[in-house]
C-alpha cells in the first residue's frame, strides 16, 4: 500500500493518491487532472474510486473530468445530491482498493455529507483517516460554511460536529495517521498548525477542538473568532455540485494573445477584469490604467476569489511572460474559468507602444517615519487578528478582505498611509483604490515588517469606536 499527500500550497490544500496492488483512489483531487493521469499511467495501476470528503467551497475539484477520463467512480457522502453520477456511500460502507478497505465515516458538522475515510490495511488494521474538513491539525472545519439548510444554524452544525469527533473519530486508535484537506493558510479553519500530517493521538493531545469538556463549550469555542468567509465558497460549491467546463477547454479559452492594439478595445466591449499578475515591486513602477494586482507569487488564488467575487466575470491577464498558463490554471481551481485572453508581450509592451501608464505611490518605511504626523491617517489592512497584536498607534484596521465595504469611507480629500505586513495585500488595495479614482495615499513598501524597525509609535491597544 502507498500513500502519497499531494499538497498545493497555495490553496494549503491537500490532494491523496493510495495505491494498493494495480489498483488506486485519489481523495479530494484538484482541478487539472494531468499530475493524476501521470502518476496512474506511471504505476501502471487503474484508478478505481475518486473519494470526495464534501462539496468543496475553497477550491473547484477536478472530480468529473477526472471520472470522464479514466472511468472511475466519484464517492461522496450520504445525503449528497449532484448533477452527474456519483455513488452516494452509506455510513460505514466499505470500498475495496486491492487489498485494502476505504471505510466510509458519516461525519456531519462541517456540512451534512462530510465524511472521513478511513484506511485499513492488508492485514485489517486501521491505518489513517483522509478527514477532510472534518478534522484539521490543530482545528476543525468550519460550521458555518454550508450553503443554508431549511432552519438548520451554524450552532446546529457545531454540534454535529462535536457529535461527529465523539462518536466515530476520537474512538480510533493513538497511532491511526491524520490527513487533512487543508493546512496553515486556509480560510476553511482559524487555527491551524503548520504541519500537514500527525497521528490522532497527538490531535487529542494538542487540537483545542477535541479538548473541550462537553458539547456547549466545544459550540462556543469552534464558533468563536470566525471571520466572514470569502464570497466565492458559494459558487465553487455550485461548481462542485453541478459540474463544470472541462480544464482543457478552460485553458485553451485563456491561452489567447491579445494585441496591444486590440487589448484596450476588449477590454472595453467585454467590460472585463483586467487583472495583472506580476510582483508588487513591478506593478507599482507602472501598469494599465485601471488594472487590479494580485501577485502570482503569493496567496494569489484565493485572494482572486476574495477580490473579484463572480466567477463568471469575463478576465484579461497582464502577467510574467511564460506564465499565463500557471495564471489560468491557479484561476481555474477557484472557479475562475472566463479568462479570455493575455497581453500578448505582457506590459513591457503596453510601455513601450506609448500607451497611458499608471503607477502607485509607494514609499519606504523611512519616507513614512519622515511624513508621519501624530494626526497621520493610517490605514492597516492586516487580518484583525495581526492588527491587534500590533499597529501604529491610532490606525485604522480595515482588512483587505473587506475592502468592497470600507472604501466608501474614504474621503477622498485627505492624504493617507496604507501599509499591510509585507506589501503583498496592500498593493492589491492600492490597485483597487485607484481604480475606483482614489489616489491620495502612500503604500507602504515592506509594509509593518519595516515600519517596526522605525520610531514610529505604536500599540497592541483597540479603540473600538475609532473610524474613518
Amino acid at each position: 500500500m502507498k500513500i502519497e499527500q499531494i499538497y498545493t500550497g497555495c490553496l494549503a490544500q491537500g490532494a491523496y493518491y493510495i495505491v494498493s496492488e494495480n489498483e488506486a483512489a485519489i481523495v479530494d483531487p484538484l482541478r487539472e487532472i494531468q499530475p493524476y493521469l501521470d502518476r496512474l499511467e506511471k504505476d501502471g495501476v487503474t484508478l478505481k474510486y475518486i473519494f470526495e470528503t464534501h462539496f468543496h467551497a475553497d477550491f473547484v475539484s477536478g472530480h468529473v473530468d477526472l471520472a470522464k477520463s479514466t472511468g472511475a467512480s466519484i464517492v461522496y457522502g450520504p445525503t449528497s445530491e449532484t448533477n452527474f453520477e456519483v455513488i452516494v456511500a452509506k455510513d460505514e460502507q466499505i470500498f475495496n482498493i486491492g487489498k485494502i478497505k476505504i471505510k466510509v465515516l458519516h461525519t456531519p458538522g462541517h456540512t451534512l455529507e462530510s465524511c472521513t475515510y478511513l484506511v485499513i490495511d492488508e492485514n485489517g488494521k486501521n491505518t489513517a483517516i483522509f478527514s477532510g474538513d472534518t478534522l484539521f491539525l490543530g482545528d476543525v472545519g468550519r460550521p458555518d460554511l454550508a450553503q443554508k439548510i431549511g432552519s438548520i444554524t451554524r450552532e446546529d452544525l457545531a454540534g454535529m460536529l462535536y457529535e461527529s469527533l465523539e462518536t466515530k473519530i476520537k474512538p480510533l486508535a493513538d497511532e491511526v495517521v491524520v490527513y487533512p484537506a487543508h493546512g496553515a493558510g486556509s480560510a476553511c479553519g482559524k487555527n491551524m498548525q503548520k504541519e500537514t500530517v500527525d497521528t490522532l493521538g497527538n490531535q487529542k493531545k494538542t487540537n483545542y477542538a477535541l479538548n473541550q469538556p462537553n458539547k456547549e463549550s466545544f459550540i462556543k469555542e469552534v464558533l468563536d473568532g470566525l471571520t466572514a468567509p470569502p464570497k466565492y465558497f458559494g459558487m465553487n460549491v455550485a461548481m462542485n455540485k453541478g459540474g463544470y467546463e472541462s480544464f482543457e477547454t478552460v485553458l485553451n479559452k485563456g491561452k489567447n494573445p491579445i494585441s496591444v492594439e486590440d487589448f484596450e478595445m476588449v477590454a472595453q466591449e467585454t467590460n472585463a477584469v483586467i487583472l495583472d499578475t506580476r510582483s508588487a515591486a513591478d506593478f507599482y513602477k507602472g501598469f494599465v490604467p485601471n488594472a487590479i494586482n494580485i501577485g502570482l507569487k503569493g496567496d494569489f488564488a484565493p485572494w482572486v476569489g476574495s477580490m473579484l467575487v463572480d466567477v463568471k466575470h469575463p478576465i484579461l491577464l497582464i502577467s510574467d511572460e511564460n506564465t499565463e498558463e500557471e495564471v489560468i490554471t491557479r484561476l481555474s481551481r477557484v472557479g475562475f474559468d472566463n479568462v479570455i485572453g493575455y497581453l500578448k508581450g505582457s506590459f513591457e509592451a503596453w510601455k513601450n507602444s506609448g500607451k497611458e501608464v499608471d503607477k502607485v505611490n509607494r514609499i519606504s518605511a523611512e519616507d513614512f517615519e519622515n511624513q508621519y504626523k501624530d494626526n497621520s491617517i493610517v490605514i492597516d489592512v492586516r487580518k484583525e487578528s495581526e492588527y491587534e497584536a500590533a499597529h501604529v498607534n491610532e490606525a485604522f484596521s480595515k482588512p483587505l478582505s473587506n475592502i468592497s465595504e470600507w472604501i466608501y469611507t474614504i474621503n477622498s480629500e485627505d492624504k493617507f498611509f496604507i501599509h499591510c505586513a509585507g506589501g503583498y495585500r496592500s498593493m492589491i488595495a492600492a490597485s483597487i483604490l485607484q481604480s475606483r479614482g482614489i489616489r491620495n495615499f502612500a503604500e507602504i513598501e515592506g509594509g509593518f515588517n519595516k515600519i517596526k524597525e522605525t520610531s514610529i509609535p505604536k500599540s497592541n491597544f483597540v479603540c473600538q469606536s475609532k473610524t474613518l
